[in-house]
């Protein structure tokens, strides 16, 4: 029995300026390779500036003709991000698309970014935090959406209130949930703020599922020095087609919640639909429990502003 196809049609996007951040491989690339093919204008900012032109090229042979450029950026480094966001800001055009996707997983040891933030939560959660923050004129002016890239691991353990940094004992695992359910909070509360002040911003969320990808490979910034147990696992099953997905169904839920219609006022969620939303097409769902606070999103909404040193509120 042939296995069915598993994808997603984008609307024309012609005319719209996008951001994918984590572009330079994995699910990224699918999804600025799939934003470009659409029409789209898309800014690819890259920490390896040498992988950044690499997936540049890649998506122009896929794309002939695509509107791609490249820009340097760390999201663990708030000196970086800051450089990217006024250099957008000078350039005064609007934004239509940010999509917060990179990240890094599990570091066998605690390590900091540049500001001293453990690496899951400096990169995964503050870098997007302040890019946000510096570009929220430009999404106000394009009248954008933002889409917050979580994981399934923000399903279980919880946020690390008492020791956000995890100064005192990390946990990789643990300190990696974390991070994705403040990713999550934090969209939501970007959601309400913009319904609420009339910022017109539209803040989705969605989750891969699990797919292949680099995230538990070996990595120079995680200290990684050999793919593990799981990435092997994970791939052998995804050659299979079994329960997990492909980097390219695993952008498709990305691709949703930047495509699909909605309105500020909607908390929309999106994810694989197959058994355990590791695989499967891409759906709308139902909030997680741990993404369901309006006390604790609050909660990281104020911290993470702190802690990234932006302010949202003013823009």
């Amino acid at each position: 029995m042939p296995r069915r196809t598993i994808d997603l049609a984008l609307p024309d996007l012609s005319g719209r300026r996008a951001l994918v951040t984590g572009a330079s491989d994995g699910i990224g690339l699918v999804i600025a390779r799939r934003l470009a093919a659409a029409g789209a204008e898309v800014v690819l900012p890259a920490r390896n500036l040498q992988k950044g032109e690499a997936a540049l090229q890649s998506i122009r042979r896929a794309v002939p003709g695509a509107d791609l450029s490249l820009r340097e950026l760390d999201l663990a480094s708030l000196e970086s991000v800051g450089r990217l966001g006024r250099a957008l800001q000078e350039e005064g055009r609007p934004l239509h698309l940010l999509v917060n996707n990179a990240g890094v997983m599990t570091p066998p040891e605690r390590r900091v970014t540049a500001d001293g933030f453990e690496l899951q939560l400096g990169t995964n959660h503050l870098g997007h935090v302040a890019l946000v923050g510096h570009l929220l004129p430009l999404l106000r002016e394009g009248r954008g959406r933002v889409v917050s890239q979580t994981s399934v691991a923000a399903n279980r353990n919880a946020v690390h209130w008492t020791d956000p940094n995890w100064d005192e004992s990390y946990h990789a695992m643990r300190a990696y949930s974390s991070s994705k359910i403040m990713v999550g909070l934090f969209a939501l509360e970007l959601n309400r703020r913009s319904e609420a002040g009339g910022w017109g911003i539209t803040s989705t969320l969605s989750h891969p599922g699990v797919a292949p990808t680099s995230l538990l490979a070996a990595r120079t910034e995680t200290g990684r020095v050999q793919d593990g147990t799981e990435i092997r696992l994970i791939r052998a099953l995804s050659r299979r087609r079994i329960l997990v997905g492909t980097p390219e169904t695993a952008s498709l839920p990305a691709l949703l919640a930047a495509t699909a219609e909605g309105s500020p006022g909607d908390p929309r969620f999106y994810g694989p639909s197959g058994p355990g939303r590791l695989g499967g097409p891409p759906a709308e769902q139902p909030l997680w429990s741990r993404l369901r606070s309006t006390d604790d999103a609050r909660r990281v909404w104020e911290l993470s502003q702190q802690m990234a040193s932006v302010s949202l509120s003013a823009a």
